[in-house]
């Protein structure tokens, strides 16, 4: 049975070397070093998490592959890569750019950017004292107009280019992840306004059409220095944004049990969101489903964990494949239903080990997050490998 509904998973690629974290962690670190370290921090909570796969480097072609062969499988429409350029150049490129890309089997996948424009915080691990002397930023989320354009030139030119590139409504999908921080980086709205139509312009002039910008939308803040953009509607307007959507379902409902929450509960909470965004904001809202959520890896293991604020943060428990597959089947009935032209919903993630919200398979559930998605939108099982 065919699928008509698009599905884009975030996928977060520090899982391969990059000269930033060198000189930040050291020679050859990755997120990898934190999803080894990361223990139980109370009874009955289940860490480390251990890839099935092992710890493997994204950046490497045939790695890749496997991803792409399993996510295909499984129904998953676009990896929505994180993406990040600063004023100074590109950040965590070689995953997309050398693994993805360079993959035998890239076009079995397509792919899409959501410029994570949020400063780059040191909580790689994070000590409690972040939250009483301020974070560290290792690089700052805030760009010039020049770079804006060498990023979205570099957009243009390495990756709009690709038959693979997903498009939606007929427009290539880009994401901006905060929209506080594009307004101050370009001091109002009206100048966003102008820097994104000359954006697509440039799109035109190269001969690719369209584009169809996303905006990711949150009622809370989660990481430090993230900042809401205020009167949604009136911005997203102004500054011509196509639709909206949400990276992660802790922006927009509290836990409210610490350490615990349950996922079941806690996922018919966030069901009831779709009709709400969809009411509230005039832009067409993409709905999102989270698989979990467990920041403590991204905490330094010595300090004592308490619920002040991430990645000191209240943890996702009991989200089963079997969980997650209700609350796949609840965004499903709601796209039936939904005035939207275009049926599509996002998913946190494909492998934000370190947040506890991935699809890769793990040593105890195996591909069971992954044949969730393809019985409720392709039916059938993957074949474990």
């Amino acid at each position: 049975m065919k699928n008509n509904i698009e599905i884009g998973v975030y996928y977060f690629p520090n899982y391969h070397k990059d000269a930033r974290n060198a000189a930040w962690h050291g020679k050859d670190w990755t997120e990898w070093e934190l999803v080894k370290l990361a223990k139980p921090r109370f009874p009955g909570h289940q860490q480390p998490k251990v890839p099935l796969w092992g710890y493997e480097d994204e950046a490497e072609p045939a790695v890749m592959g496997k991803k792409i062969d399993a996510a295909a499988d499984a129904g998953i429409t676009s990896f929505i890569f994180d993406w990040y350029w600063y004023n100074d150049g590109p950040y965590l490129q070689n995953c997309l750019e050398k693994g993805f890309l360079g993959a035998p089997n890239t076009e079995k996948l397509k792919f899409a950017l959501m410029w994570a424009n949020h400063d780059w915080v040191d909580i790689h691990p994070a000590q409690r004292s972040v939250h009483s002397h301020g974070v560290n930023t290792l690089a700052a989320g805030m760009i010039s107009e020049e770079a804006f354009v060498r990023a979205t030139d570099h957009m243009i030119q390495t990756y709009f280019c690709r038959p693979n590139y997903w498009r939606i409504d007929g427009g290539l999908y880009v994401s901006f992840y905060m929209i506080a921080g594009l307004i101050r980086s370009f001091g109002g709205a009206e100048n966003v306004q102008r820097a994104l139509e000359d954006f697509r312009n440039r799109v035109r002039a190269a001969g690719l059409g369209e584009l169809h910008l996303n905006a990711v939308v949150w009622e809370r803040e989660i990481l430090p220095g993230e900042e809401g953009a205020g009167d949604v509607n009136a911005l997203l307007k102004t500054m011509g944004f196509d639709s909206i959507t949400s990276y992660v379902w802790m922006h927009n409902q509290t836990m409210e049990h610490f350490p615990f929450e349950d996922y079941a509960e806690y996922a018919k909470r966030n069901a009831c969101d779709y009709s709400k965004f969809t009411e509230q904001y005039e832009l067409p809202y993409f709905p999102n489903v989270s698989m979990g959520w467990d920041s403590s890896p991204r905490t330094c293991m010595s300090d004592r964990y308490d619920n002040i604020g991430y990645p000191f943060c209240p943890i996702l428990q009991n989200n089963t494949p079997e969980e997650f597959g209700k609350a796949l089947a609840r965004v499903k009935e709601f796209l039936a239903t939904s005035s939207l032209k275009q049926k599509m919903f996002t998913i946190n993630a494909w492998n934000e080990w370190t947040e506890g919200s991935y699809l890769e398979p793990d040593m105890i559930h195996g591909y069971g997050y992954l044949n969730a998605i393809k019985k409720t939108f392709k039916e059938g099982t993957l074949n474990e490998i």
